[in-house]
């Protein structure tokens, strides 16, 4: 039995800064006795809970199902450990397979290392078995993918039962020279609370992500409706009737999207025939409402759910550019966005004082290796709100805050 087995205990890998966001929606998929770790989350769940996490969670990278945790410290002992897991359960000769490495403050402290011995004792393992056959190793799309790390000298092998990675949803033909992770997407239709009650714009869509996990959120699609292979399918207590039963209940839930509920725009023509593309590959695509506009020529949006991801200004020279987008925003926002509440990301916290509005909430999340951060800004219908607000709340200089808000 498998230490997986045992307890019915995994591991999901999560993006930076988003352990908190992906407790929460593991217990609502089903996972019990969770543990927030860095970068991950422990959890316990049974099969049809795992099987729904990944199939239908917007938020993870990753699920692991540990098969043996041991002391670890030389090449020796994960050799020895290599050959105490029965392989043969996991896959056959015909099969391929990949391993995933990662080292923190051990003896063995390179993770490239790391996975070659670990290949090495597969190998070694079936040839013993299989009168000196061996699988043959595939990084790209091999059949079942490993991972193996250790920390402290301790080391922990699991089955990805994901497979490819959770991010990658497979609406994504095309992207833009700056592509938002679609878990990243995800994450701010989550904190931005939007649930089709109001119109959701994003004002410069560029590849489309965020349109594209809008329209899923919204009509309840599973995150990876798009995928035909799991990790968890080469685990050997693997149900498949559980795994039909539970495609098939969140298969049923799906919605149609109502057209116009959902708009995007860009002023690169380009890129909208990108996110086209993308949303193609999804159910009820036709009803996103997509034009080819700098958002300052928009007459209004008001009463709605705004996103955007402005250009960072990463390259040498594009800064000054950024803050004159990030200005250009703030002032659509307030003069034009009555009602209307905005989340803007950006990968450079710095640029959100070019908005020049205040910000109700600031929530740092990651994109890929940058550290950036979204805000949320309220834009009120006139002044005597928000200045009556401010009175009641009993702040100092109302009548200036209520020129921010």
């Amino acid at each position: 039995m498998y230490e997986y087995q045992r307890k019915n205990s995994f591991f999901a890998q999560v993006p930076g800064m988003m352990e908190a966001m992906c407790e929460e929606e593991l217990k609502e998929l089903g996972a019990v006795n969770t543990k927030v770790a860095y970068r991950g989350v422990y959890f316990q769940a049974d099969p049809s809970a795992l099987y729904r996490i990944n199939y239908t969670s917007r938020l993870l990278s990753r699920v692991l199902a540990p098969l043996l945790t041991f002391p670890c410290p030389d090449a020796a002992a994960l050799a020895k450990a290599a050959a105490r897991i029965r392989w043969e359960e996991f896959f056959s000769l015909e099969q391929t397979f990949a391993i995933t490495a990662s080292v923190s403050k051990s003896a063995i402290n390179n993770s490239l290392y790391a996975a070659q011995c670990l290949k090495d004792g597969i190998v070694d393992y079936f040839r013993s078995i299989r009168g000196g056959l061996r699988p043959s190793v595939e990084t790209v799309n091999p059949d079942v993918r490993l991972n193996l790390h250790i920390d402290n000298n301790t080391a922990v092998i699991s089955l990805d039962t994901s497979g490819e990675s959770l991010h990658k949803r497979g609406y994504r033909l095309r992207a833009g020279e700056a592509p938002m992770q679609e878990t990243l997407a995800a994450a701010i239709i989550r904190v931005s609370g939007w649930d089709g009650g109001t119109p959701f714009w994003d004002c410069m869509c560029g590849s489309g992500t965020l349109l594209c996990e809008a329209l899923m959120h919204y009509c309840r699609l599973p995150a990876q409706t798009l995928r035909a292979k799991f990790g968890f399918f080469a685990m050997p207590d693997f149900n498949r009737a559980a795994w039909t039963s539970v495609k098939a209940a969140c298969d049923a839930g799906v919605r149609p999207l109502p057209a116009g509920l959902i708009r995007g725009s860009d002023l690169s023509q380009k890129m909208i025939d990108i996110s086209r593309s993308n949303l193609s590959r999804l159910p009820y695509a036709d009803a996103v409402e997509l034009s080819c506009q700098p958002f300052q020529e928009v007459k209004a949006f008001e009463h709605g759910t705004l996103v955007a991801n402005p250009p960072y200004g990463i390259r040498l020279g594009e800064y000054e550019d950024a803050q004159k987008v990030y200005t250009a925003l703030g002032d659509f926002i307030k003069q034009k966005c009555t009602g209307t509440t905005a989340f803007i990301y950006t990968g450079d916290p710095t640029l959100r004082k070019s908005i020049g509005l205040k910000t109700s909430r600031r929530i740092p999340l990651v994109n890929g290796k940058l550290e950036g951060v979204l805000v949320r800004i309220d834009s009120y219908a006139g002044s005597k709100k928000p200045y009556y607000a401010a009175y009641k709340a009993g702040e100092a200089g109302s009548a200036k805050a209520a020129d921010e808000l």
